[in-house]
Protein backbone atom coordinates (compact mmCIF):
# COMPACT_ATOMS: atom_id res chain seq x y z
CA UNK A 1 0.00 0.00 0.00
CA UNK A 2 2.85 2.40 0.86
CA UNK A 3 4.33 2.23 -2.65
CA UNK A 4 1.00 3.30 -4.16
CA UNK A 5 0.90 6.43 -1.96
CA UNK A 6 4.45 7.32 -2.99
CA UNK A 7 3.64 6.74 -6.66
CA UNK A 8 0.48 8.83 -6.38
CA UNK A 9 2.30 11.86 -4.98
CA UNK A 10 5.21 11.47 -7.38
CA UNK A 11 2.93 11.48 -10.42
CA UNK A 12 0.88 14.37 -8.98
CA UNK A 13 3.98 16.50 -8.37
CA UNK A 14 5.10 15.97 -11.94
CA UNK A 15 1.69 16.64 -13.50
CA UNK A 16 0.88 19.73 -11.47
CA UNK A 17 4.43 21.05 -10.88
CA UNK A 18 3.84 21.23 -7.16
CA UNK A 19 6.31 21.63 -4.34
CA UNK A 20 6.48 18.73 -1.89
CA UNK A 21 6.30 19.62 1.82
CA UNK A 22 6.62 17.04 4.59
CA UNK A 23 4.72 17.45 7.88
CA UNK A 24 3.08 20.76 6.90
CA UNK A 25 1.54 23.05 9.50
CA UNK A 26 -2.20 22.76 10.09
CA UNK A 27 -4.80 20.83 8.09
CA UNK A 28 -5.42 21.30 4.40
CA UNK A 29 -9.12 20.44 4.71
CA UNK A 30 -10.55 21.52 8.06
CA UNK A 31 -12.97 19.20 9.92
CA UNK A 32 -16.63 19.72 9.03
CA UNK A 33 -18.09 21.40 12.10
CA UNK A 34 -21.33 19.46 12.60
CA UNK A 35 -20.16 16.09 11.29
CA UNK A 36 -20.04 13.76 14.31
CA UNK A 37 -17.14 11.69 12.89
CA UNK A 38 -14.47 14.38 13.12
CA UNK A 39 -11.34 14.71 15.29
CA UNK A 40 -11.99 16.87 18.33
CA UNK A 41 -10.30 17.60 21.63
CA UNK A 42 -12.85 18.43 24.29
CA UNK A 43 -16.08 17.42 25.94
CA UNK A 44 -19.84 18.03 25.76
CA UNK A 45 -22.33 17.79 28.64
CA UNK A 46 -25.78 16.54 27.65
CA UNK A 47 -28.57 18.76 28.96
CA UNK A 48 -31.35 16.17 29.34
CA UNK A 49 -29.48 13.19 30.85
CA UNK A 50 -26.51 12.77 33.18
CA UNK A 51 -24.04 11.87 30.47
CA UNK A 52 -21.22 13.53 28.61
CA UNK A 53 -19.12 12.91 25.52
CA UNK A 54 -15.34 13.10 25.70
CA UNK A 55 -13.33 13.45 22.46
CA UNK A 56 -9.59 12.82 22.33
CA UNK A 57 -7.59 12.64 19.13
CA UNK A 58 -6.21 14.38 16.12
CA UNK A 59 -5.89 14.45 12.37
CA UNK A 60 -2.55 15.47 10.83
CA UNK A 61 -1.29 16.14 7.33
CA UNK A 62 1.92 14.25 6.62
CA UNK A 63 2.68 15.32 3.03
CA UNK A 64 1.39 18.17 0.89
CA UNK A 65 1.89 19.16 -2.72
CA UNK A 66 1.50 22.92 -3.00
CA UNK A 67 1.27 25.28 -5.93
CA UNK A 68 0.07 28.87 -6.19
CA UNK A 69 -3.62 28.00 -6.14
CA UNK A 70 -3.88 24.41 -4.89
CA UNK A 71 -2.85 22.10 -2.07
CA UNK A 72 -3.05 18.31 -2.31
CA UNK A 73 -2.39 16.50 0.97
CA UNK A 74 -2.07 13.06 2.53
CA UNK A 75 -2.64 12.56 6.25
CA UNK A 76 -3.71 10.29 9.07
CA UNK A 77 -6.62 10.22 11.53
CA UNK A 78 -6.61 8.76 15.03
CA UNK A 79 -9.25 9.72 17.58
CA UNK A 80 -11.88 8.44 20.00
CA UNK A 81 -15.25 9.54 21.29
CA UNK A 82 -16.32 8.27 24.68
CA UNK A 83 -19.63 8.05 26.55
CA UNK A 84 -19.30 8.89 30.24
CA UNK A 85 -21.92 9.01 32.98
CA UNK A 86 -22.19 11.80 35.53
CA UNK A 87 -22.37 10.60 39.13
CA UNK A 88 -21.85 12.13 42.56
CA UNK A 89 -18.45 13.25 43.90
CA UNK A 90 -17.19 14.29 40.48
CA UNK A 91 -17.17 10.68 39.28
CA UNK A 92 -17.46 9.93 35.55
CA UNK A 93 -17.46 6.18 34.83
CA UNK A 94 -16.78 5.27 31.19
CA UNK A 95 -19.72 3.43 29.61
CA UNK A 96 -18.59 3.03 25.98
CA UNK A 97 -15.75 4.09 23.72
CA UNK A 98 -15.35 4.23 19.94
CA UNK A 99 -12.04 4.20 18.05
CA UNK A 100 -11.51 5.82 14.65
CA UNK A 101 -8.31 5.53 12.64
CA UNK A 102 -7.32 5.68 9.00
CA UNK A 103 -5.75 7.79 6.27
CA UNK A 104 -7.03 10.71 4.22
CA UNK A 105 -6.39 12.62 1.03
CA UNK A 106 -7.40 16.28 0.72
CA UNK A 107 -7.55 18.81 -2.09
CA UNK A 108 -8.03 22.54 -1.53
CA UNK A 109 -8.22 24.69 -4.67
CA UNK A 110 -8.39 28.49 -4.78
CA UNK A 111 -10.21 30.32 -7.54
CA UNK A 112 -11.23 33.92 -8.14
CA UNK A 113 -14.73 33.78 -6.70
CA UNK A 114 -14.76 30.68 -4.48
CA UNK A 115 -12.65 27.82 -3.16
CA UNK A 116 -13.39 24.13 -3.61
CA UNK A 117 -11.95 20.71 -2.99
CA UNK A 118 -12.60 17.36 -1.35
CA UNK A 119 -11.57 15.02 1.43
CA UNK A 120 -11.27 11.27 0.88
CA UNK A 121 -10.91 9.02 3.93
CA UNK A 122 -10.17 5.31 4.16
CA UNK A 123 -11.04 4.48 7.75
CA UNK A 124 -11.91 1.97 10.44
CA UNK A 125 -14.24 2.30 13.44
CA UNK A 126 -14.55 -0.14 16.32
CA UNK A 127 -16.62 0.15 19.49
CA UNK A 128 -16.48 -1.33 23.00
CA UNK A 129 -18.38 -1.33 26.27
CA UNK A 130 -16.24 -0.41 29.30
CA UNK A 131 -16.36 -1.10 33.04
CA UNK A 132 -18.70 1.86 33.64
CA UNK A 133 -21.41 -0.22 31.99
CA UNK A 134 -20.90 -3.07 34.46
CA UNK A 135 -22.80 -3.29 37.75
CA UNK A 136 -20.11 -4.46 40.20
CA UNK A 137 -22.55 -4.87 43.06
CA UNK A 138 -24.78 -7.31 41.21
CA UNK A 139 -22.01 -8.70 38.97
CA UNK A 140 -23.84 -8.14 35.71
CA UNK A 141 -23.91 -5.79 32.73
CA UNK A 142 -26.34 -2.90 33.21
CA UNK A 143 -29.76 -3.54 31.66
CA UNK A 144 -28.43 -6.99 30.70
CA UNK A 145 -26.76 -5.38 27.69
CA UNK A 146 -23.70 -7.47 26.84
CA UNK A 147 -20.68 -6.25 24.83
CA UNK A 148 -20.92 -7.05 21.14
CA UNK A 149 -18.60 -6.82 18.16
CA UNK A 150 -18.98 -3.60 16.17
CA UNK A 151 -16.66 -2.76 13.27
CA UNK A 152 -16.89 -0.51 10.22
CA UNK A 153 -14.37 -0.15 7.39
CA UNK A 154 -15.30 2.42 4.78
CA UNK A 155 -14.45 4.89 2.05
CA UNK A 156 -15.77 8.40 2.57
CA UNK A 157 -15.69 11.15 -0.08
CA UNK A 158 -16.81 14.69 0.79
CA UNK A 159 -16.50 17.36 -1.93
CA UNK A 160 -17.04 20.96 -0.80
CA UNK A 161 -17.28 24.51 -2.07
CA UNK A 162 -16.47 27.60 0.00
CA UNK A 163 -17.83 31.05 -0.79
CA UNK A 164 -16.40 33.67 1.59
CA UNK A 165 -17.44 32.48 5.08
CA UNK A 166 -19.78 29.67 3.97
CA UNK A 167 -18.58 26.12 3.22
CA UNK A 168 -21.12 23.67 1.75
CA UNK A 169 -20.54 19.98 1.20
CA UNK A 170 -22.15 16.72 0.12
CA UNK A 171 -20.70 13.34 1.00
CA UNK A 172 -20.98 9.67 0.15
CA UNK A 173 -19.69 6.82 2.33
CA UNK A 174 -19.30 3.25 1.14
CA UNK A 175 -19.12 0.58 3.87
CA UNK A 176 -16.96 -2.16 2.36
CA UNK A 177 -16.88 -4.26 5.54
CA UNK A 178 -19.21 -4.28 8.56
CA UNK A 179 -19.73 -6.40 11.64
CA UNK A 180 -22.59 -6.96 12.21
CA UNK A 181 -23.35 -7.26 8.51
CA UNK A 182 -25.71 -4.69 6.96
CA UNK A 183 -27.41 -4.99 3.58
CA UNK A 184 -27.23 -1.30 2.72
CA UNK A 185 -23.65 -0.13 2.13
CA UNK A 186 -24.10 3.60 1.39
CA UNK A 187 -24.43 6.63 3.64
CA UNK A 188 -25.54 9.94 2.10
CA UNK A 189 -24.60 13.26 3.67
CA UNK A 190 -25.05 17.02 3.15
CA UNK A 191 -24.16 19.97 5.32
CA UNK A 192 -22.53 23.35 5.75
CA UNK A 193 -20.56 25.43 8.23
CA UNK A 194 -20.28 29.20 8.54
CA UNK A 195 -17.59 31.15 10.42
CA UNK A 196 -18.06 34.92 10.42
CA UNK A 197 -14.82 36.50 11.61
CA UNK A 198 -15.30 40.15 10.65
CA UNK A 199 -18.18 41.23 12.91
CA UNK A 200 -16.32 42.43 16.02
CA UNK A 201 -12.75 41.17 16.03
CA UNK A 202 -10.89 38.41 14.23
CA UNK A 203 -10.07 36.80 17.57
CA UNK A 204 -13.72 36.33 18.64
CA UNK A 205 -16.46 35.22 16.27
CA UNK A 206 -19.63 33.12 15.94
CA UNK A 207 -20.09 29.95 13.91
CA UNK A 208 -22.83 27.50 12.98
CA UNK A 209 -22.84 24.08 11.38
CA UNK A 210 -25.46 21.63 10.07
CA UNK A 211 -24.95 18.00 9.04
CA UNK A 212 -27.68 15.67 7.72
CA UNK A 213 -27.21 11.97 6.97
CA UNK A 214 -29.23 9.09 5.65
CA UNK A 215 -27.45 6.27 7.47
CA UNK A 216 -27.68 2.51 7.02
CA UNK A 217 -26.23 1.13 10.28
CA UNK A 218 -28.61 -1.79 10.33
CA UNK A 219 -31.71 0.44 10.20
CA UNK A 220 -32.25 3.18 7.63
CA UNK A 221 -32.34 6.44 9.54
CA UNK A 222 -32.23 10.19 9.11
CA UNK A 223 -29.53 11.62 11.40
CA UNK A 224 -29.39 15.33 12.21
CA UNK A 225 -26.58 17.31 13.82
CA UNK A 226 -26.65 21.06 14.56
CA UNK A 227 -23.90 23.19 16.11
CA UNK A 228 -23.77 26.89 17.07
CA UNK A 229 -21.23 28.72 19.17
CA UNK A 230 -18.39 31.15 19.61
CA UNK A 231 -14.74 30.57 18.78
CA UNK A 232 -11.82 32.39 20.40
CA UNK A 233 -8.70 32.32 18.25
CA UNK A 234 -8.13 31.95 14.53
CA UNK A 235 -10.92 30.83 12.19
CA UNK A 236 -8.53 28.69 10.17
CA UNK A 237 -6.17 27.62 12.95
CA UNK A 238 -5.89 27.08 16.70
CA UNK A 239 -8.53 28.28 19.13
CA UNK A 240 -11.19 27.38 21.68
CA UNK A 241 -14.87 26.78 20.87
CA UNK A 242 -17.80 27.03 23.23
CA UNK A 243 -20.93 25.68 21.59
CA UNK A 244 -24.45 24.32 21.79
CA UNK A 245 -25.30 21.21 19.78
CA UNK A 246 -28.38 19.13 19.05
CA UNK A 247 -28.20 15.56 17.71
CA UNK A 248 -31.14 13.42 16.63
CA UNK A 249 -31.00 9.96 15.05
CA UNK A 250 -29.24 6.68 15.68
CA UNK A 251 -26.57 6.65 18.36
CA UNK A 252 -23.05 7.71 17.40
CA UNK A 253 -21.68 4.98 19.68
CA UNK A 254 -21.22 1.65 17.94
CA UNK A 255 -22.35 -0.44 20.91
CA UNK A 256 -25.70 1.40 20.67
CA UNK A 257 -25.81 1.66 16.86
CA UNK A 258 -29.40 0.41 16.67
CA UNK A 259 -30.70 2.76 19.41
CA UNK A 260 -32.50 6.01 18.67
CA UNK A 261 -31.41 9.10 20.62
CA UNK A 262 -32.16 12.80 20.73
CA UNK A 263 -30.31 15.27 22.98
CA UNK A 264 -28.76 18.71 23.34
CA UNK A 265 -25.27 19.42 24.66
CA UNK A 266 -23.14 22.29 25.87
CA UNK A 267 -19.52 21.72 24.95
CA UNK A 268 -16.03 23.09 24.69
CA UNK A 269 -13.31 22.00 22.27
CA UNK A 270 -9.76 23.04 21.47
CA UNK A 271 -8.92 23.41 17.79
CA UNK A 272 -5.40 22.25 16.96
Amino acid sequence: MKKYFVLFFLVSSILFSQEVEYFPKGLNVKPFTANVLEPRLGFAFKTNVKELRLDVGNSVDLISLKSKHSNLSFGADLFTWTLLKQEANFYFPVDAVDYFFGVNFGLYQNSKYYDYGFRLRISHISAHLVDGHYDKNNLQWINNKLPRVYSREFLELIPFIKIEYLRMYAGLTYLFHTDPIVNKKLVYQVGFDYYRNDLVTKMFFPFIGVDLKIDQNGTKSFNQSYYAGIKFGNAEDKGIKIYYSYLNGMSIHGEYFDSQESYSSIGITIDF
